[in-house]
């Protein structure tokens, strides 16, 4: 699928730019496009560059967060849902816990956090799948709640919106709150629907409706909060939030007697060959969709 999608993209450039060439008169489309893909390969590796150092942080402080055994109590809390979303995980698998990591990652809106452990939670899970060229249904129920990411204070989008000059950065905060719950409810019915899981399992219900509830009576309160004030808390709760959960995996670690610097530098090494092998496939897919948007192939579609 994915060789014939990309060797696609390529060939309908072409088409485009021999089209726009002999039928437009565009004799620099060709140039453009060759141009494009040496953009693309840089812009890859400036991408990764930045990734490099996210992946490398978050890793190391995760691996203290497992040897000291964090991951493993979030998953033995979580153990009796996940049992009924995720059948094929064993029940305490260090999957689990990382899952919850990243969904809380991304409730905070903490994406530089999310997704190191959003990848690690994924080759975790792929330890587990038989087989190398086909998603398991655990990896696609975790994909799915993991794009349609639920989020409950967006601290980055208010930074970036605050970066441009916006005059009111908190002013999206219910809209995306709102169409970030409608779109994790809807990915997990669809998943639900076609993996045939059962939501109505009185464990299921009883992990799902207090935290539905919970998550109604947090949109009303902020509901109530001015501008002034909500951008404040956001701020206030995702970083205290950030920072307090780096303090806890050292306390935690250095209370078990863990060389916590020798243990961070471990999982920094895997960030580091994480994102090294990210970096062919990157490239492999910018150059791509930057040949065929050069070629005025992707106007044209839109």
């Amino acid at each position: 699928m994915l060789n014939g999608l990309w060797l696609g993209f390529f060939l309908v450039a072409a088409v485009s730019a021999l089209g726009q060439w002999l039928f437009a008169g565009n004799s620099g489309i060709f140039a453009a496009m060759v141009e494009s893909i040496f953009a693309m390969a840089k812009l890859s590796v400036e991408v990764m560059v930045l990734l490099f150092g996210t992946l490398t942080l978050w890793l190391g402080f995760l691996r203290i967060a497992e040897k000291a055994g964090i991951v493993d109590w979030l998953a033995k809390v979580l153990g009796p849902l996940f049992s009924r979303l995720m059948p094929e995980v064993p029940p305490g698998h260090p999957a689990l816990g990382l899952i919850t990591l990243n969904f809380a990652a991304n409730a905070l809106g903490l994406d530089n956090a999310a997704t190191p452990i959003g990848l690690k939670a994924m080759r975790a899970l792929q330890e587990l799948n038989p087989s190398a060229t086909v998603a398991s249904n655990a990896q696609i129920l975790f994909l799915v709640l993991n794009a349609s990411s639920l989020t409950l204070l967006p601290v980055t989008i208010f930074m970036y919106r605050a970066q441009q000059g916006a005059p009111d950065p908190t002013l999206v905060f219910l809209p995306i709150l709102l169409a970030t719950s409608c779109s994790t409810l809807v990915g997990l019915l669809s998943v639900a629907i076609v993996q045939r899981l059962r939501l109505w399992d009185p464990v299921v219900l009883a992990y799902l409706v207090p935290g539905a509830l919970l998550l109604g009576a947090f949109m009303a309160f902020l509901g109530t909060l001015s501008a002034a004030a909500l951008a404040s808390l956001s701020s206030i709760l995702g970083n205290v939030t950030l920072f307090g959960l780096i303090t806890l995996f050292l306390l935690i670690g250095a209370f078990k007697r863990l060389p916590v610097y020798e243990t961070f530098i471990e999982g920094a090494k895997e960030g580091f060959d994480v994102a090294k092998n990210l970096l062919p496939y990157l490239v492999a897919m910018l150059c791509a969709i930057g040949v065929l948007r050069a070629s005025g192939a992707l106007d044209l579609l839109l």
